[in-house]
């Protein structure tokens, strides 16, 4: 208890020289909390972006592989430029390397019995061979309306939730007199490799009706481009009407990686399951680095900061400990004359920069929070400015595996993440202090118990 009760009265009686090591302690943890903070926080930004949307693949044609393979011949007739088939989109997104996929399935259909919303809006029937015309309406398994409010569900309706559902506009329904729980009757065509076609039909009951605030017309002003006209059902529904070899829906996919390093092996898998060897295959990492390369750049700051300023602050602090000492070697001289042990000598010495450090932790944990979210903000801004200098390489080959654009650019680029203080951090932020002043102590200590209490006795003579 007197080690403890001496400790507290040297930190009082001793105030300038204390108040200067404190102000080093201070600002040390201070500058540990506010960097601990940020790349705690960064690293929970970058490990929940990687759970949630992985790194998006692209799947694109190597244009000048092809055409020096297959040099022009100079006749007329466009180039039939290698495809991703419909078949292979979906046997592709059946791998262990894959976080999730999104399909985008369509297929033109048509009933003689029911008209199309401004069915003679193209004034013409579009011919797609085989003597057969394009359908009037689009069954698509395609909801992201629904997720960004254009479109949502009549109240006595639902959504789709099984196999060989639909729902309708609320417009086609009442142009057509349909309503929830009718039997909806489509046929549609589908070719084979050997050029023969054959009829499918889609038996669908009507779950549900739909407001539309979508654009009427996206694309052609036709019938089957109309949004009105749109019959949503799901994937399987669609891809279980096209038999093995057989062309007809119109299939596009997006393919999330786990991580960005996994697309060698993606690659191979997918070449082994028939990609043509004209096919590029790579992750996005622009976008896939749009969010994680600003938060992991103001990460490796954060670190590197830290770890200069615990060298430069242990150092300092560990000299004024050890100047500090020197001039008390009288005052440890006498203790150690009056019978007090080196070990008690050195608990109070170092008790006295615990109480110190104690103090400086509980100040610097309340300024490092508050300064923590605004030093986060600015190096941020940094890094978000640095990406963003990353510009597309001109003649990128052409994305096959997400034509309508990539998933990604819905993204929006992280310009900020709310830092805050957790527990870990806390435990970290004590730990370190701990060490410091432990460092600092047993160095200082270490120098003046090489001394007998006679010899600095004398010295002060």
């Amino acid at each position: 208890m007197y080690i403890i009760q001496n400790a507290l009265s040297n930190v009082v009686r001793n105030k300038g020289r204390n108040i200067l090591i404190a102000a080093i302690i201070f600002a040390v943890i201070a500058t540990t909390v506010v960097t601990l903070m940020i790349n705690n926080t960064a690293n929970g930004v970058i490990d929940d972006y990687r759970s949630r949307f992985g790194a998006q693949v692209n799947i694109s044609i190597d244009i000048d592989k092809y055409i020096r393979a297959n040099p022009p011949t100079g006749g007329p007739g466009a180039i039939a430029l290698p495809q991703v088939s419909a078949q292979q989109s979906i046997s592709f997104a059946d791998s262990n390397y894959i976080k999730e996929y999104i399909l985008r399935v369509s297929k033109d259909v048509t009933n003689d019995d029911l008209s199309a919303i401004d069915e003679d809006a193209s004034g013409m029937m579009i011919p797609i061979g085989g003597g057969h015309t394009m359908g009037k309406f689009m069954l698509t398994n395609l909801f992201i309306d629904f997720e960004n409010g254009m479109r949502f569900i009549i109240d006595g309706g639902r959504m789709v939730e099984n196999d060989n559902e639909c729902i309708i506009s609320e417009e086609f329904a009442t142009l057509n007199n349909l309503s929830v729980n009718d039997e909806l009757i489509l046929h549609a065509i589908m070719t084979g490799d050997d050029g023969t076609s054959r009829t499918v039909e889609f038996n669908l009951v009507i779950v549900g009706l739909y407001y539309d605030f979508t654009e009427e017309y996206p694309g052609a002003r036709m019938s089957l481009s109309n949004k009105r006209n749109e019959i949503l059902t799901t994937t399987e529904t669609l891809i279980s009407s096209m038999n093995e070899n057989e062309t007809g829906l119109s299939v596009s996919a997006t393919y999330f990686l786990k991580d960005p390093s996994m697309v060698d092996n993606f690659e191979k898998e997918i070449r082994a399951k028939g990609l043509s060897d004209f096919m590029a295959v790579s992750a996005d990492i622009d976008n896939y680095n749009r969010i994680v390369a600003p938060v992991e750049g103001l990460k490796s700051v954060s670190v590197t900061f830290m770890i200069v300023v615990l060298i430069l602050g242990s150092l300092i602090i560990i000299l004024l400990s050890s100047m500090a000492v020197r001039e008390r070697k009288y005052e440890i001289g006498v203790l150690r004359a009056m019978g007090m042990k080196k070990s008690k000598v050195a608990l109070g010495l170092w008790s006295e920069i615990l109480i110190i450090t104690a103090l400086c932790l509980c100040l610097g944990l309340a300024v490092g929070t508050i300064i923590a979210q605004p030093v986060g903000d600015l190096l941020l801004a940094g890094q978000v400015e640095a990406a963003q200098t990353t510009q597309s390489v001109p003649g990128a080959p052409i994305n096959l595996s997400n034509p309508g654009g990539s998933l990604s650019d819905s993204l929006p680029t992280l310009e900020h993440i709310d830092i805050s203080l957790g527990l870990i951090t806390i435990l970290e932020i004590i730990g370190i202090s701990i060490l410091i002043a432990s460092v600092a102590g047993l160095v200082s200590i270490s120098k003046i118990t090489k001394y007998e209490p006679i010899k600095i006795l004398m010295e002060r003579v």
